[in-house]
């Protein structure tokens, strides 16, 4: 090797070294930190921590994961560690190489020491710091003197923990520099080549000699610098116990050179097995990598096998339903030609508009493909469930059955997709609200027009408004839609001394109706007279909500910030029943077909199901909204829709609850924005209305989680005549005309709006 390939050689160790370098200076402040964060987690705990499991043994795994590298120094001081005489001199050839590349340049090393070194898992040798040095001798070694090495965390914290530590690396490391120290350093004389040879000695006697205590290898390596080895080493290891005092003599010139050393029969007798040890070693890397490597693609050919797999059995359902699909498709069209009065009225299809309406439904269906494809899969499950995974029917049976009409009918209703389609056909049979008509609630020249509640009569002929404006006024739903007026006026309007929260109509008489106000006061009116008919007093605090039942008309409920639902018959003077919860009631409803149970939104973020024959304790809880309950409202007897601040709905079934506790709604609906205000709740033919603090009014279908439909309340500015936004104004109350496509609506300002899905 000439002199720029040597250059070159040590050139490229040193940045190997400088490497190694970052990587321990990282791992130390990694170290560090951990030891601060035991010492302030053993400060604020009292008992302190266990023996297994402690903070030493958590770094001695993360450091034998970083690069599988570990200081030569914590090597040689392995307690029990046992000399392989091969791996020995593998690493004394190694040190030996890189201090010659050195010396072939001019530069004295200085700093061959064991805490200079780091070794890996196969035996290979690196520098932790660089080595450079220069001609006149100086050790450039950093961080030579005690100090933190690379695992001198784990010591210290060992120490600290009081665990027995045989060789403790801080005074090992105190002791280190003076070992490794030749005799001319110490008689102040210079770093020279020769200095280098000594340490390599002493490098050389502690891979090959062992020691049980500290005090025993303090004693050895104190005879090591009057060239005094131990009997076991002599008697086990000669030649080297030989070689090691030939690099130990204490006269400089007597000490072979670092060249005559690398020649020496004594570490080129073992190179052939050296050799075969590195192969053996390389080949092992290689196959560790290789079982890496097939694990890896292992796993993920199982991962993607699971996938195909999955994605094999969705491809096999779906092409059955479009097949179904298909079959039925095929049927319909065959009962149509055979249908003469269908041939007759089949030119008169407005042909362009039914292509239009098509492609309005195909891209309503692409925005929302992905939540509609939840939906789908979900439903099938929920199906494949019931049927215990059978799936399909049987052509011959199926065509067998469709003799008639009413058997076409009927086995189209068993078929598991007629719920989704129904449920589909829904979701796209409207496109947007439109206004029919718009009516100003209370007083143009007053700011407080707010509208907290809306309400239809029985009939679903007149529709009551009341809010902050202390009135209820009645308007006639056909003539506001009939006549085309700016303004329009009720033709009832009862006053009250406080302001209204709530109305309620009732179902079988059709001139009652009952209303609450933040003075606690529920009141029954009579319209046609428009006087009060009845006023109960029992409230010691706001009323929320009120409501009739819709079985016995003579029994009505209300809630408030009292905590207490009031049971009442309008017969008679004081309540029937009181039902008293931990917090403020905001919502209370009866069930559609029983006058004997009643749910309660409350200010807990839960609903209470109560059978009204046993007050003390619900009979139901559903958990799962993140803030107050503003309304509750049954869709049937069995299924709940539930309003929240958290800015989402949610449905439950009732029939769920077996242990008193519900905490998985059917369905979750958002897209609205409902943070601090009442927005209204109401339900029809499975969709469901509510507004928004956006000052828009939302229509959801119970189906699917996304809005249906959704209507701004735009606002115009009196002198400028354009629309402008108003963040502080929202949607306040939403009412459906019965089983319809009209929605009322009104918001913060008073603005009500006849809205129709069109």
């Amino acid at each position: 090797m000439d002199r720029s390939e040597s250059a070159s050689a040590w050139n490229n160790s040193r940045s190997r070294s400088r490497s190694s370098s970052v990587r321990d200076h990282k791992q130390r402040e990694r170290d560090g930190d951990r030891e601060r964060n035991r010492d302030s987690e053993e400060t604020s705990t009292d008992e302190g921590e266990t023996e297994d499991g402690g903070v030493g043994e958590e770094i001695e795994e993360e450091e034998e994961e970083v690069s599988g590298e570990v200081s030569l120094r914590e090597w040689l001081d392995r307690p029990g560690r046992h000399v392989d005489h091969l791996e020995s001199l593998h690493v004394v050839r190694q040190v030996a190489e890189a201090v010659g590349l050195a010396h072939s340049q001019g530069v004295v090393v200085g700093n061959i020491r064991p805490s200079c070194f780091l070794l890996s898992a196969f035996s290979r040798v690196s520098f932790i710091e660089s080595t450079s040095g220069s001609g006149s001798g100086s050790d450039s070694c950093e961080d030579t003197r005690p100090g933190p090495g690379p695992t001198t965390t784990r010591n210290d914290v060992e120490e600290e923990r009081g665990e027995k530590n045989v060789f403790p690396l801080k005074r090992v490391l105190g002791l280190e520099f003076g070992w490794y120290t030749s005799p001319e350093e110490v008689d102040g004389g210079p770093s020279t080549f020769a200095s280098d040879v000594y340490r390599l000695g002493v490098l050389l006697f502690e891979l090959f000699c062992t020691f049980d205590t500290f005090e025993q290898k303090i004693g050895m390596m104190s005879n090591l610098r009057h060239r005094v080895l131990p009997p076991h080493l002599l008697l086990k290891w000669p030649k080297e116990a030989s070689f090691c005092l030939w690099l130990l003599h204490p006269q400089p010139e007597n000490r072979p050179k670092m060249s005559d050393v690398l020649q020496s029969e004594f570490l080129n007798q073992s190179r052939n097995s050296l050799q075969e040890r590195e192969a053996a070693v390389r080949l092992r890397e290689e196959i560790d990598e290789q079982e890496l490597l097939l694990e890896f693609l292992l796993q993920l050919k199982k991962q993607k096998q699971e996938a195909q797999d999955h994605l094999c059995e969705t491809i096999s359902f779906l092409s059955s339903d479009i097949d179904d699909v298909l079959r039925k498709k095929s049927l319909l069209e065959e009962s149509v030609s055979e249908d003469g009065s269908r041939k007759r009225i089949r030119p008169i299809f407005d042909l362009a508009h039914q292509d239009e309406d098509v492609l309005s439904k195909s891209s309503r269906l692409m925005k929302n493909f992905k939540k509609l494809e939840a939906v789908y899969f979900s439903s099938r499950s929920c199906l494949v469930k019931r049927s215990g995974g059978k799936e399909g029917i049987n052509e011959s049976s199926s065509v067998d059955n469709l003799s008639t009409k009413e058997g076409f009918c009927e086995k189209l209703e068993k078929e598991w997709m007629n719920p989704f389609l129904e449920s589909l056909c829904k979701y796209l049979s409207f496109s947007r609200l439109k206004v029919r008509a718009e009516v100003k609630h209370g007083d143009l020249l007053s700011s407080s027009n707010l509208v907290c509640s809306l309400g239809f009569d029985r009939d679903r002929e007149l529709f009551a408004t009341a809010g902050v404006n202390k009135k209820i006024q009645i308007f006639e739903c056909g003539v506001i839609l009939n006549e085309e007026r700016d303004i329009h006026y009720p033709v009832v309007e009862m006053c009250n001394r406080s302001k209204l929260s709530s109305v309620c109509w009732n179902s079988y008489m059709k001139s009652q109706i009952a209303s609450s106000d933040f003075e606690g006061v529920v009141q029954v009116w009579d319209v046609t007279r428009g006087q009060v008919f009845a006023e109960l007093r029992e409230h010691e605090r706001r009323v929320w909500s009120v409501d009739f039942s819709l079985v016995d008309p003579t029994r009505l409920a209300s809630g408030g910030d009292d905590g207490c639902v009031k049971i009442w018959h309008i017969n008679q003077a004081g309540s029937v029943g009181t039902i008293r919860t931990k917090a403020n009631v905001c919502s209370v409803q009866f069930q559609p077909d029983s006058a004997r149970n009643i749910a309660i939104g409350s200010a807990d973020h839960r609903v209470y199901c109560y059978d009204l024959r046993s007050l003390r304790n619900p009979y139901c809880t559903l958990v799962g909204h993140a803030k107050t309950v503003s309304y509750v409202k049954y869709m049937d007897s069995s299924t709940l829709v539930s309003a929240s601040t958290d800015s989402t709905l949610k449905i439950w079934d009732l029939n769920r609850c077996q242990g008193r506790v519900v905490d998985s709604p059917l369905q979750t609906f958002t897209g609205h924005l409902n943070t601090k205000n009442f927005v209204g709740l109401s339900i029809s033919d499975g969709y469901i209305a509510t507004g928004s603090e956006t000052n828009e009014v939302f229509v959801y279908h119970k189906s699917f989680p996304m809005p249906v439909l959704s209507h701004k309340f735009s606002i115009v500015d009196p002198i400028s005549g354009q629309e402008i936004d108003d963040p502080s104004q929202f949607i306040s109350s939403v009412c459906w005309r019965g089983p319809s496509s009209t929605l009322l609506a009104a918001n913060s300002s008073g603005s009500i709006k006849l809205l129709e899905m069109d």
